[in-house]
């Protein structure tokens, strides 16, 4: 024994790392759980301790914890595991302490230092997108845009990005309201628009080029809450000076990865 251990101490740390480890094999469990669970339907105790290489001794006491906290829950008849009310509960309570700006800060600031253009952040209030945040790049032109302003969906990026996965009569209802030219390069044929956002739905990004503001391009991609619903979007926007039709290529893809970080901490199954 090594000067200064006690008698217990020894044991003291093998216990916390086998009680670690059990928390890790039944975090393990209650994810397979969560992924493989059909609806109504659940996992069997053969099938659960066959897919994470346990015993079934093992998973009983693995999951009788998560069984007492709710997490999940066994049907009486089949003995299936599925997940419990437990999971709603907290799943409601993270859902709570969500703030959209607070979640994307890290993402749109990050983008904006890597990009080093102005990023914008919009949510959806059809048939218009509202801006509610903006991280600019001092070194920059300053775009006009302001916190809180409305634009229309069919002729930014960022509205583009939204509306690409919205219903069919989503899209035809901003499609009857009409769609007037902003600039001479606004998208104002429903069949170009319908077009246009089938590409967006393949390629994961929506391009404005030029289509609401005369000199400005922007690359947009859409955010996805629990639901899956594209509820928001983010955004690079920039002079085209800068922004040039080749470096829109470049810029698709990198919007599309802020914007699934972004969606992910809110829950998005994607």
């Amino acid at each position: 024994m090594s000067p200064g251990t006690g008698p217990g101490q020894g044991r003291t740390g093998g216990g916390e790392r086998n009680q670690s480890a059990s928390l890790r094999r039944a975090l393990a469990v209650l994810e397979y759980v969560r992924d493989h669970a059909g609806a109504g339907q659940g996992l069997s105790l053969s099938r659960l301790a066959e897919a994470l290489g346990l015993s079934k001794s093992t998973v009983l006491r693995l999951t009788a914890p998560l069984l007492e906290a709710g997490l999940l829950e066994r049907d009486r008849r089949s003995g299936a595991y599925r997940l419990g009310h437990g999971t709603l509960r907290l799943g409601q309570a993270y859902l709570s302490t969500l703030d959209l700006r607070t979640v994307a800060a890290e993402e749109t600031r990050r983008l904006m230092l890597q990009v080093r253009e102005t990023v914008h952040l919009v949510v959806h209030d059809p048939p218009y997108v509202v801006y509610i945040d903006k991280v600019e790049n001092e070194a920059t032109v300053r775009m006009a845009s302001r916190i809180g302003s409305r634009s229309p969906l069919y002729c930014t990026a960022v509205g583009k990005a939204i509306l690409a996965w919205q219903p069919e009569e989503a899209v035809e209802r901003v499609v009857a309201a009409g769609l007037p030219a902003l600039t001479r390069h606004t998208i104002t044929d429903p069949d170009r628009l319908r077009g246009e956002l089938a590409r967006i739905r393949q390629r994961g990004y929506a391009v404005d080029d030029r289509e609401n503001e005369p000199e400005v391009r922007c690359v947009a991609a859409p955010i996805f809450n629990h639901d899956d619903s594209a509820v928001s979007a983010v955004s690079v926007s920039g002079l085209t000076s800068r922004i040039t039709a080749a470096r829109v290529r470049g810029l698709g893809p990198m919007v599309a990865r802020a914007a699934l970080v972004i969606s992910r901490k809110l829950g998005a199954p994607r």
